[in-house]
């Protein structure tokens, strides 16, 4: 007997650039990217010249040279993200947000069928906040929000409990989350390419190829295997911030200016939230787009600035070698591992409050405290600024 399917994904389209084309009707219809040095969002129409986020902004405006190039509104992205989440929680209290533009909403136990739930909230959605937004209807997280992919744009894609793995097994690997272009690379050589493929795969030989974690995750993933409830009220394990850099090589002074101005964030954001972090990491995306990603496990979980920073330096300073080979495009910074700092015990020296502040300071002397200087201290540049929000 089959369990229904009750899980709602729910991720708005294009949004950033759907919520420029609503306020501005002179935009709608025309390609448009959000974002000068390096591309935030970009509507279908742009998307349909190839043009893709995280692109810079110059490769982004030869592949489509008529597109409308606007600056990002934040204010305007966060209050449309906030109405969206208005209409889910309306429509049901469980709402397990993912980011600023997607969520998963459980609907079991409502008195109408899933697939006359979905249509109703994608046309509140566009009656009340005038977005198009896609819905994918399954029994798990995990096939609801590959169906959304697979419906995208502005569609509605239920998948049937008997007809799962008929959906499933056609469907390219790279559907499958955490497969990225190196891990499909490695399953190509072994001739799979579709997610049937890995599902056929013996659990034995996934994990000697990728790894114990991985490969028992794909395994599970690829036969559907996904026993996640909707969480609500869930605190995130991580938090992150990145600044793109556009195309302009960056001396190793400016580098230290910008990875001040993340850690000096992040700490701020984790003493709020009365958060502690174990884990430290770096994220680097080189002039060929290639990314790389180091990491360092604390010794005693901290919310210090300074700590956080010493590890940072660390990291760009072993990473040294390979920025000045292949140029870097983006920086970006995670903490991950985070627990409550009632929960965890500290273990700080008194004088490290103040090695940021040194090191703060030791910028403004170098580079001035103009209104710029400041925004680059704080990565809010609006001209060359990323925030971690999934687009």
């Amino acid at each position: 007997m089959f369990v229904s399917a009750t899980i709602l994904h729910a991720d708005l389209d294009a949004f950033y650039a759907s919520v420029e084309q609503r306020d501005d009707p002179a935009l709608r219809g025309r390609p448009v990217i959000v974002g000068g040095g390096v591309v935030l969002a970009a509507s279908y129409e742009a998307k349909a010249f190839g043009v893709r986020t995280a692109m810079s902004g110059g490769q982004a405006r030869r592949l489509c040279p008529g597109a409308v190039v606007v600056p990002p509104r934040m204010a305007a992205y966060t209050a449309a993200s906030r109405a969206v989440f208005a209409v889910f929680r309306a429509t049901t209290p469980l709402v397990e947000g993912l980011s600023i533009d997607e969520a998963f909403l459980d609907v079991d136990g409502l008195r109408r069928a899933p697939a006359r739930v979905a249509a109703a909230l994608r046309r509140e959605v566009a009656e009340e906040v005038g977005l198009p937004i896609t819905v994918g209807v399954a029994r798990t997280k995990f096939l609801a929000k590959v169906a959304s992919g697979v419906a995208k744009p502005d569609g509605l894609l239920v998948v049937p409990p008997d007809g799962e793995l008929d959906f499933l097994r056609p469907l390219p690997v790279r559907r499958l989350w955490g497969v990225g272009p190196a891990t499909a690379a490695k399953l190509a050589r072994y001739g799979v390419t579709t997610v049937g493929g890995v599902a056929d795969m013996p659990e034995a030989t996934l994990t000697a190829l990728l790894g114990p974690g991985a490969g028992r995750h794909l395994h599970a993933l690829a036969r559907n295997r996904d026993p996640r409830p909707v969480r609500t009220g869930v605190r995130r394990r991580s938090m992150g911030a990145q600044r793109a850099l556009g195309r302009r090589e960056r001396t190793p002074g400016e580098l230290d200016v910008i990875v001040v101005g993340l850690a000096d964030r992040l700490g701020g954001r984790l003493r709020k939230a009365r958060r502690v972090c174990r884990t430290v990491t770096l994220r680097l995306r080189f002039g060929d787009f290639a990314r790389a990603t180091r990491s360092r496990t604390l010794s005693q979980a901290t919310a210090d600035t300074a700590v956080i920073l010493t590890a940072l330096r660390g990291l760009l300073a072993a990473a040294a070698p390979m920025i000045a080979e292949r140029g870097l495009t983006l920086v970006g910074v995670s903490l991950g591992d985070l627990h409550d700092d009632r929960a965890v015990q500290l273990a700080l020296p008194f004088d490290q409050g103040r090695a940021v502040d040194r090191a703060v300071d030791g910028v403004r002397d170098r580079f001035g405290s103009s209104a710029i200087t400041r925004a680059v201290l704080l990565g809010r540049d609006p001209g060359v600024s990323m925030p971690m929000l999934p687009d």
